[in-house]
């Protein structure tokens, strides 16, 4: 999908194929629209993950990803040492230290889940 206007597209390719359960990715494009995506999966009753916390408290059932905030603040230090000087190419590449798991536990009740209780301790986030 390269713009808004793609949603419809995929969501009727996804009700034509009867897929069980859905899949956002990490994009910008899904991150601007994921309350209408959860909306959506709400409607056809799939079982959806994200990349993106905030994915569950606008009805998504699970997100599993990097932490935002996180990645947030590193990129800022990153800036701060390019606007001192150093060179981009000169600094690490790094991965994703701190990984966010959020459960809405009032959309898996509507979609008739049962999240284990010990995924619900491992949670840093749980939507009720």
């Amino acid at each position: 999908m390269r713009r808004s206007a793609d949603f419809d597209v995929a969501f009727g390719a996804i009700v034509r194929s009867r897929v069980d359960a859905l899949l956002a990715v990490a994009d910008p494009l899904v991150y601007l629209h994921i309350a209408r995506i959860a909306d959506f999966a709400l409607k056809q009753r799939l079982p959806t993950i994200a990349f993106f916390s905030e994915f569950v408290p606008a009805g998504g059932l699970l997100a599993y990803g990097p932490s935002l905030s996180s990645l947030t603040r590193r990129a800022t230090l990153y800036v701060d040492k390019i606007l001192k000087g150093a060179r981009p190419g000169d600094l690490p590449v790094e991965q994703p230290t701190k990984f966010e798991l959020a459960i809405n536990l009032k959309t898996a009740k509507a979609l008739g889940i049962t999240v284990p209780q010990s995924l619900l301790l491992r949670a840093d986030q749980v939507v009720q």
